[in-house]
């Protein structure tokens, strides 16, 4: 008898925290997804085959990079709207510095990283420093990152890489596609950052109440600094993966990209008033998007409609966790 009593006294806990974990965010986001991958296999045979799934993680990789520092921006409560723009930037610097100036295809790829960097500081700079707020200033630089992509470029692509260049968006490491590694391991230390670090806590306190984090001392405008500069820098990452993918450079590269990274951040349960959020909602959100448009345009869905599908789920992921959520506020602590 006292060998079973601590396990039936444990039960409930158990229960109650598996509940919980079904009923949060997250946990509806992975029952849409495990849904949708059963509805959609049932209308292609074409869809859960190994070769596509990994085409799905080639496509999503770009996306997934910039969506972690996206978490990071919305919840302190900001939005970054030219990280699109950023990519495009990054892209034609690192094809013109090679192509057109000569320099070493590493140090130009090295460029296109301190250009991302560069640029999402200045975002940080005039957000915190200038008192701009992120919505304007990110769609200023939205339009004057992209002018100035193309007037570097002159509307002209650069193709013709070295082969070796070509194995970071179209090799496999382990049969797993080498762009993936780059997005489990960003996706790792972002999680562990936000969730584990003072860094992850300051910013969610940010988001919260930001004068209240200021005056509990908290150094708010370099952590804002810093996510944003650190949001360029993925937008540069995923350029020099996108580059490599795609096999050239156009000025056009990332337009419309922030678009795709928001609704996933914002599906993944990252509120845009800031407080809230995790990193594996983020990349359940992209997962779950990237396979949608897949899955449905296998179907013979147009893209009109996709995007309809996708404005369904989110809303819908929404509705379900504020009642969930709503439920269990007016659960008592017994029940």
């Amino acid at each position: 008898m006292s060998r079973v009593a601590p396990t039936v006294s444990r039960m409930p806990s158990v229960l109650s925290t598996a509940r919980r974990l079904a009923l949060s965010h997250e946990g509806v986001l992975l029952i849409i997804l495990m849904v949708s991958l059963l509805v959609l296999a049932t209308q292609t045979d074409r869809f859960l085959t190994t070769d596509n799934l990994l085409n799905q993680c080639r496509l999503m990789a770009e996306v997934g990079l910039v969506a972690l520092p996206m978490t990071y921006i919305i919840i302190t409560g900001g939005i970054d709207l030219s990280v699109g723009s950023i990519l495009g930037l990054c892209a034609i610097v690192l094809g013109v510095a090679w192509k057109n100036y000569g320099l070493p295809l590493e140090f130009a790829i090295v460029l296109c990283l301190v250009t991302g960097a560069a640029a999402g500081a200045v975002n940080g700079y005039f957000i915190t420093r200038v008192g701009v707020p992120p919505l304007i200033m990110t769609l200023a630089t939205l339009a004057l990152y992209r002018g100035f992509a193309e007037g570097v470029s002159q509307s002209r692509s650069v193709r013709g890489y070295p082969e070796w260049f070509y194995q970071f968006g179209q090799g496999e490491l382990f049969g797993i596609p080498t762009q993936l590694w780059f997005l489990i391991a960003a996706l790792l230390i972002s999680a562990f950052v936000l969730s584990r670090t003072v860094f992850g806590r300051a910013l969610y306190a940010i988001g919260h109440n930001e004068t209240g984090a200021r005056f509990s001392g908290l150094a708010v405008d370099r952590y804002k600094m810093l996510i944003y500069t650190f949001s360029g820098f993925m937008a540069g990452l995923a350029s020099f993966v996108f580059v490599s993918r795609v096999s050239t450079t156009r000025s056009d590269m990332g337009t419309g990209l922030e678009l795709d990274v928001i609704a996933a951040v914002v599906l993944g349960g990252t509120s845009i008033f800031g407080g809230t959020g995790t990193i594996i909602g983020t990349a359940l959100g992209v997962v779950l998007i990237q396979l949608l448009k897949n899955g449905l345009a296998l179907t013979g869905v147009k893209g009109d409609a996709t995007i309809m599908v996708i404005g369904v789920v989110l809303i819908c992921s929404i509705l379900i966790t504020n009642f969930a959520r709503s439920r269990q506020a007016t659960e008592k602590p017994g029940d």
